[in-house]
């Protein structure tokens, strides 16, 4: 399931073709359910992307730095050492 809250959005059909309607100030918040596959691999020289699917097809690319990646591998690490989640 992929759940999509898009922040302040309003959009208009006119003549077959979306446009935004008001300030360029949108955000949106992208949420995956029930992921069946997940990797990370290369993306450029200086980023690595994650790429989650579940079993509709639903994708969620997120392309980090090197850095955020190393963030995320610490935070597992210590969800491993610390949490009942990898038991």
């Amino acid at each position: 399931m992929l759940n999509i809250n898009l922040s302040e959005f309003m959009v208009e059909l006119t003549d077959g073709a979306i446009q935004n309607v008001g300030p360029s100030n949108k955000t949106a918040e992208a949420k995956l359910f029930d992921v069946e596959s997940a990797e990370a691999r290369e993306f450029g020289d200086k980023r690595v992307k994650l790429v989650f699917e579940d079993d509709d097809g639903n994708e969620v690319q997120v392309a980090l730095f090197p850095e955020d990646v190393r963030d995320i591998v610490a935070d597992v690490e210590a969800l491993e050492a610390d949490s009942p989640v990898f038991e």
